[in-house]
């Protein structure tokens, strides 16, 4: 039987919500010491939050859930890019209420109704996908 694969990642919170601050990392070393705070969450202060980086979690995933769906059908890919945007209440309680994955891919030889219909599957396969699947996720799926 295969083994999970493990990856982590640690938050050091100090004080409390509105006036403490804290810093998160990635156990790849590729991250360290991000600030976060609340006024980086819920305004435009400088610094990481939760949405933000699983907004960027979500795209990687996605992006990588089409290159192997296109590379299946051995298209040519040029390049496929995903921004995620994360949609969370303004008031209390917070929740994220969606998320909203735009594509734009350079394939060679991909009709644009074969884009969207892999970008769908992309989308209801990928792990993170699957792992949100109680936030509706929009998307816009563009041939260039």
């Amino acid at each position: 039987m295969a083994e999970d694969i493990e990856r982590k990642a640690k938050v050091s919170w100090h004080g409390s919500i509105k006036e403490g601050n804290g810093k998160v990392s990635l156990g790849s070393g590729l991250l360290t010491d991000a600030p976060i705070t609340w006024a980086s969450r819920y305004t435009t202060d400088k610094g990481t939050n939760p949405e933000e980086l699983l907004g960027a979690a979500h795209a990687a995933c996605f992006a990588m859930s089409l290159s192997n769906l296109l590379t299946q059908k051995e298209y040519s890919i040029h390049h496929i890019n995903v921004e995620a945007a994360v949609y969370i209440t303004s008031t209390v309680p917070r929740s994220i209420t969606h998320i909203k994955l735009m594509v734009r891919a350079k394939v060679d030889d991909l009709e644009a109704d074969m884009l969207q219909t892999q970008a769908e599957e992309a989308k209801a396969n990928c792990p993170l996908s699957k792992a949100l699947a109680s936030v509706p996720i929009e998307l816009e799926a563009i041939l260039e």
